[in-house]
């Protein structure tokens, strides 16, 4: 008897992990090859705002901005973690400051080093006070 439910148990563990997998990767950012024309809207930490259009082969947002020289960071355990935006640093230590990543309005939950690049797509980098 004990033996059956640990192996009921085994089971449904086992579908619980296939369905969180699928929900994961449901949930991606769509991956497109080719020439894609995206924007990228800087708000700054004064709330000006500047809007940069970029044309790329690229599949992923962060190797176009650091190769443009909009964006400067350094590697993380978690990726490229951005201190810089268009010439103006955001320091936690000061302000609690940092740059947030958005995919058209909503919160990016992924990094720009692992956001895709989509044709059309409109990003944001938002000077945030944490």
């Amino acid at each position: 008897m004990k033996n059956k439910k640990m192996w009921f148990g085994l089971a449904a563990l086992a579908v619980l992990i296939v369905a969180m997998m699928g929900i994961y990767f449901a949930a991606q950012p769509e991956i497109t090859e080719g020439a894609k024309t995206f924007t990228v809207t800087v708000v700054h930490k004064d709330g000006t705002e500047k809007e940069f259009t970029y044309h790329t082969a690229e599949t992923y947002l962060g190797a176009v901005l650091l190769a443009e020289g909009l964006i400067a960071g350094e590697d993380g355990a978690y990726g490229l973690m951005i201190s810089a935006v268009d010439g103006e640093t955001a320091d936690w230590s000061v302000d609690q400051g940092y740059w947030a990543l958005y995919i058209g309005e909503e919160y990016a939950t992924t990094g720009v080093d692992n956001t895709p690049v989509t044709d059309g797509g409109e990003y944001r980098m938002v000077y945030t006070i944490g």
